[in-house]
C-alpha cells in the first residue's frame, strides 16, 4: 500500500472528514488541516495512535501565516509532500450576498488560499517530476447558483484546469473534484433541502478523491446525476428563469 503523504485541508468534517478515513484505509499517511483542533485530534487517534502516520496541524487557511506553518510542519514530520487536497471551504449559508459584509472570505478560503498551498508545494513536486494537486470544488462551479459560492469555485475549476496545462509533462497531476449536494454541515440548511435533490453522503466524494489519485483525471463530478447539471449553462433560456425563480421566491 501507498505511504504517500497528502496534506488535507477542511479535515476535521463533512467531506475532508470522510476523505481521512478513505485514504487512511488506502494506507496513506496524513496531514489533517483545520481550524477544529479537538475534531482533527479525535480523528487522528482513531486512525494512528502512534502518530508516526497521521498528524494533526491546525490551521486557517485564509491566514498566510498559518499557511506557511503547516507547510512546514508537514515537511519536517514526513519528509516531502506528495499529494496536496485543497478541500477547505466556505459559504455564507444564504441571503443576498452583498448584504453580508464577511463575503470576502468565501473567496479568501474556497479560491486564494488553494492557489496559495499550490504555490508553497509546488516546487518541489516539479523538481522531483511527481506530485499530485487535487483541489475540491462544486458543481457550482460549473452552474452559476449562488454569487459569491459560485465566482469562488468557477474560479477553482478554472485555476485547476489552466495549472494542469502550465504542468503539461512535468510529472505532477492536477485534477477537480467536483461534488454536488451532498449531506455535510455546511448544506445543513440549505434551501436546497427542499428540492428533492439526491443527498448522499460526503463518502462519494471522498471516494472520488481516493479515486483520482489512483488514477489522475481532469475533473469527476459525482455524484454523476450532476454530470447533467452542467448542461444548464449552455442553455441558459432555460437555467436561467429557473434558477432565477427561486431567488425570487427568496426574496418575498
Amino acid at each position: 500500500m501507498s505511504r504517500s503523504a497528502v496534506l488535507l485541508t477542511g479535515a476535521s468534517s463533512g467531506i475532508g472528514e470522510a476523505a481521512t478515513y478513505e485514504l487512511s484505509a488506502r494506507g496513506y499517511a496524513l496531514v489533517l488541516a483545520a481550524r477544529r483542533e479537538d475534531r482533527l485530534r479525535r480523528l487522528a487517534r482513531e486512525l494512528d495512535p502512534s502518530g508516526s502516520r497521521v498528524i494533526v496541524v491546525p490551521c486557517d487557511v485564509a491566514d498566510p501565516a498559518a499557511r506557511e506553518a503547516l507547510v512546514r510542519a508537514a515537511l519536517e514530520h514526513f519528509g516531502q509532500i506528495d499529494v496536496l487536497v485543497n478541500n477547505a471551504g466556505v459559504g455564507l449559508g444564504g441571503g443576498a450576498w452583498w448584504k453580508d459584509p464577511d463575503w470576502p472570505r468565501v473567496l479568501h478560503v474556497n479560491l486564494e488560499a488553494a492557489m496559495a498551498l499550490t504555490a508553497l508545494v509546488l516546487p518541489p513536486m516539479v523538481e522531483r517530476g511527481q506530485g499530485h494537486i487535487v483541489n475540491v470544488a462544486s458543481v457550482a462551479g460549473q452552474v452559476a447558483t449562488e454569487g459569491v459560492y459560485s465566482a469562488s469555485k468557477f474560479g477553482v475549476r478554472g485555476f485547476s484546469f489552466a495549472l494542469r496545462r502550465e504542468l503539461w509533462g512535468s510529472g505532477v497531476a492536477v485534477s477537480v473534484v467536483s461534488p454536488g449536494f451532498v449531506r455535510t454541515e455546511m448544506t445543513a440548511g440549505s434551501r436546497l433541502n427542499k428540492l428533492g435533490l439526491p443527498m448522499p453522503g460526503p463518502e462519494v466524494v471522498a471516494q472520488a478523491i481516493a479515486g483520482v489519485l489512483a488514477r489522475p483525471r481532469r475533473e469527476v463530478t459525482v455524484p454523476r446525476l450532476y454530470r447533467l447539471a452542467a448542461l444548464a449553462e449552455a442553455l441558459p433560456a432555460l437555467s436561467d428563469p429557473l434558477i432565477a425563480r427561486g431567488y425570487s421566491a427568496r426574496r418575498r
